[in-house]
């Protein structure tokens, strides 16, 4: 995604969010909303942490572990820091256990919202999650980030693997010349 397109989604979604729409990282505001802060977190995290409260309140199931975690911290699974960033505003039936719980959000309902404001933005590329992931790497590279941090950032295990974004970044910020071009 280009530099203009990223710009483009950015305003689309800050409009969605002054409409009430999508909080600020693009989640549904049904789920999210624009509400008062709880313990001076982040506005989704807020929000969050009101329903992981309704979840200890309701005495709900915490979040899914493997076995072995589980049965070694029983109760960790219903501590705040083991709570989804972003989880379904929907409680289910946990198939592997059969006990009702809060899950993660689906994947195909962040791709669902990428698609969505790419189309508002006006990208007529076609544009998924992964796509962010790449234009952010882009970027990094652009802006004269060393591959080492972006390797570490998106946690490649082999910097062979960053280095493709070398090839993808359209200009060389740092100016750097060949002594042969004079």
């Amino acid at each position: 995604m280009k530099r203009e397109e990223w710009h483009r989604r950015l305003a689309c979604d800050r409009q969605k969010q002054q409409a009430g729409h999508l909080c600020h990282v693009g989640c549904p505001s049904e789920f999210c909303g624009h509400s008062q802060t709880l313990n001076a977190l982040p506005r989704p995290l807020g929000k969050i942490r009101e329903l992981y409260e309704k979840d200890r309140a309701d005495d709900l199931a915490g979040v899914y572990l493997p076995e072995a975690l589980e049965r070694k911290y029983p109760n960790a699974g219903k501590e705040w820091n083991w709570f989804w960033v972003f989880p379904s505003p929907n409680l289910s039936i946990d198939p592997r256990t059969r006990v009702v719980r809060r899950h993660h959000l689906s994947p195909m309902t962040f791709q669902r919202i990428v698609q969505q404001a790419a189309k508002a933005a006006g990208i007529a590329k076609h544009v998924t999650v992964h796509t962010l992931r790449h234009s952010f790497a882009t970027h990094l590279v652009e802006k004269g980030y060393d591959i080492r941090t972006v390797q570490e950032l998106l946690g490649h295990s082999d910097v062979r693997t960053t280095m493709v974004y070398t090839h993808v970044a359209k200009r060389n910020v740092l100016g750097v010349r060949s002594p042969l071009d004079g």
